[in-house]
């Protein structure tokens, strides 16, 4: 006899998960989520802050200059990747909201400049904090001087160097895209592992910046741990891993201080009487961690 599972036990049985496994929405509120003193009191002061997000956001400054000049896209932007704040008051019907009911913005990232996704920021962001790494341990930077010209890091010894190193990612595509991209513009070897669902087009990028694309049979999971295994057997081989980055998770939220600039500029106030409802659609990775860290840090609670 077939068993009957009444609304109530569904609602018992491991509701989130089972939510999802039926395919249906799903709201889920962290039960451990603290006050962010509280939180940085719990891991005894082995904590990420705003003054992280804010070191990621001047290493892209820093960067800058070189970006302009390795990518023709950024000189209109000075070599800032960003993107703009659109209002969408045509959706505000399709959304049920009434007069009063707040505004709509869009946070353009699908036009952000060189890997044209979101991906954009945190994944150039660690290809970035490599290069300057590297940098600085071959004498190409100068440590703490702060009067560096970036732009030295397109020259013949510089690039010497970075050839000796491999980049590589597992990816659909989009992390891939703008690892690939950013790896291969500033000299160093590229690999991307890519997963069966990735897009034709975006492989066929990446072969003409000259990376060397990994096709895999399986799902994201998969390329992930083949390129994560393979990356693991070079030492000059470094991986860039989607699900443990801290670089890729600051890069993301160095998104934050620029929309709050964004919104200041706009005359949007955020605050307790102000709530910002932000709506990410996002996949698995730091992406979401990092936007809605970076937000938390730059906007509080």
């Amino acid at each position: 006899m077939p068993s009957v599972v009444s609304p109530q036990d569904r609602l018992q049985d491991d509701a989130p998960a089972a939510q999802l496994r039926r395919a249906e929405p799903c709201l889920w509120l962290n039960p451990h989520r603290q006050p962010i003193p509280a939180a940085r009191q719990a891991v005894a002061g082995d904590h990420i802050s705003l003054d992280d997000t804010e070191k990621a956001a001047a290493r892209f400054a820093r960067f800058a200059p070189l970006l302009e000049g390795v990518f023709p896209e950024l000189q209109a932007t000075g070599g800032v990747i960003e993107s703009p704040l659109l209002p969408a008051s045509s959706l505000r019907a399709a959304a049920g909201l009434a007069a009063g009911q707040g505004a709509l913005w869009i946070k353009a990232d699908h036009r952000l400049p060189v890997a044209g996704s979101i991906k954009a920021r945190g994944g150039i962001h660690e290809v970035l904090e490599l290069a300057e790494r590297l940098a600085l341990q071959h004498g190409l930077l100068t440590p703490r001087s702060g009067a560096d010209d970036y732009r030295a890091l397109a020259n013949p010894a510089a690039r010497a160097v970075f050839a000796r190193y491999t980049v590589a990612v597992g990816s659909t595509g989009n992390l891939g895209l703008s690892i690939g991209v950013a790896a291969s513009a500033l000299g160093f070897r590229a690999v991307v592992h890519m997963s069966a669902d990735a897009k034709e087009w975006k492989k066929q990028r990446l072969r003409q910046r000259g990376v060397q694309v990994v096709e895999h049979a399986g799902d994201y999971e998969g390329a992930v741990a083949a390129g994560r295994a393979q990356a693991a057997q070079d030492p000059f081989s470094h991986f860039v891993d989607d699900e443990r980055s801290l670089s890729l998770l600051l890069g993301y939220s160095a998104a934050a201080l620029h929309l709050r600039q964004q919104l200041q500029d706009a005359g949007i106030a955020v605050d307790a009487q102000h709530p910002l409802f932000v709506y990410l659609p996002c996949g698995v990775g730091g992406a979401p961690a990092g936007i809605t860290f970076g937000l938390r840090q730059a906007l509080g609670a």
